[in-house]
């Protein structure tokens, strides 16, 4: 309890800061006055100035934000010239500090990723190449070595791990089975006996695929890639739901706590893998075109961009409050389903 707590409590707050430093980060680029920095809601309990921001640690640990002179009404003692305030900037500057946000989540997410391929590796599964071998397993007792490739099994070929997983655990209960692998470009042919395993309660030969690492540069082209292939996953996933074809599972603070605490219990890059999936969510959900989200102010923009003309601040600020008031109802009702699954046997 106490590690899925302090755990999302770190992935919220890094993921929150890096998100309101790109809003933060373009607006001073631009020279807007940022009247506050803020981490979480409600009220503050730590404010410290510096140069002409507040930077403020507020009470509820969910969410941040970056007040903009002009974007909403001043406080007491606030005050800045008209060439400083967020309205007076081009459309496309204003683009920018609104699109920094999410693009800032997705820039972490590609460096994370980039320094789990480097520094820590991903296990292989794309091939059936052997890492390892376990101790006391039919591996082990027939000379499997690291770097064998398993080719096929009792004249099936397999190509991925899941491929020579699923066909061992269907071929092993009827007795021996004949394994192919391809050790240095030689062909190898073994017959070896699998038995279910009495902890994992399926057959296991008693292998693990291999650990690759990557150069930076590749890497880098990996994690893009990566990304890109995750952003269409969740527009696809997103899609699907929309139009009622398909049901999606999303997780509130209490799911995303759980998977926190679950990842940190795995170790550090099991960490970090899910703090890089977390921002990559987040930027790509920021910028779905929905009211209150960043989306939603970028597609006010772009209408004002391709008409010439602004809709009222007044009418604006008023549809984003509906749109919050709608996602905090979503959040309440996830979190709610999320309590549910945790209490149901």
């Amino acid at each position: 309890m106490v590690v899925s707590l302090l755990s999302f409590l770190l992935v919220i707050g890094i993921s929150v800061i890096i998100h309101e430093l790109g809003h933060f980060l373009f607006s001073i680029r631009f020279g807007v006055k940022v009247y506050e920095f803020a981490f979480g809601m409600g009220p503050a309990l730590l404010q410290k100035r510096r140069g002409e921001t507040v930077y403020s640690l507020r009470a509820f640990p969910i969410g941040g934000f970056v007040r903009l002179a002009g974007m909403e009404e001043e406080q007491e003692g606030e005050s800045a010239p008209p060439e400083r305030t967020y309205p007076f900037k081009t459309p496309s500057q204003r683009f920018a500090i609104l699109a920094g946000g999410p693009l800032f989540n997705i820039l972490l997410a590609i460096v994370l990723t980039t320094a789990l391929l480097t520094f820590n590796g991903i296990l292989d599964l794309q091939s059936a190449t052997v890492g390892s071998t376990m101790s006391g397993y039919p591996a082990e007792r027939i000379g499997l070595m690291t770097g064998d490739r398993i080719v096929s099994i009792n004249g099936k070929t397999v190509t991925t791990w899941d491929s020579m997983s699923s066909t061992l655990r269907q071929a092993a209960p009827a007795g021996p089975i004949e394994l192919v692998v391809d050790r240095n470009g030689e062909k190898k042919t073994f017959s070896v006996l699998v038995e279910k395993d009495s902890r994992y309660g399926v057959p296991l030969l008693g292998i693990r695929p291999r650990n690759l690492r990557y150069s930076l540069p590749e890497a880098l082209f990996r994690s893009v890639g990566t990304a890109w292939e995750m952003t269409v996953s969740i527009l696809k996933g997103l899609w699907t739901w929309a139009f009622g074809r398909q049901d999606v599972e999303f997780a509130g603070p209490v799911g995303i706590a759980s998977m926190a605490g679950d990842a940190a219990r795995q170790g550090w890059w099991s960490f970090i893998s899910f703090l890089a999936v977390i921002n990559l969510n987040l930027g790509i959900l920021n910028l779905f075109p929905f009211p209150a989200l960043d989306g939603g102010r970028l597609s006010f923009l772009v209408g004002e961009m391709l008409t010439g003309r602004r809709l009222p601040a007044k009418w604006e600020n008023l549809i984003h409050l509906a749109g919050f008031a709608l996602l905090i109802a979503l959040i309440l009702f996830v979190t709610w389903k999320d309590i549910l699954r945790l209490v149901r046997p």
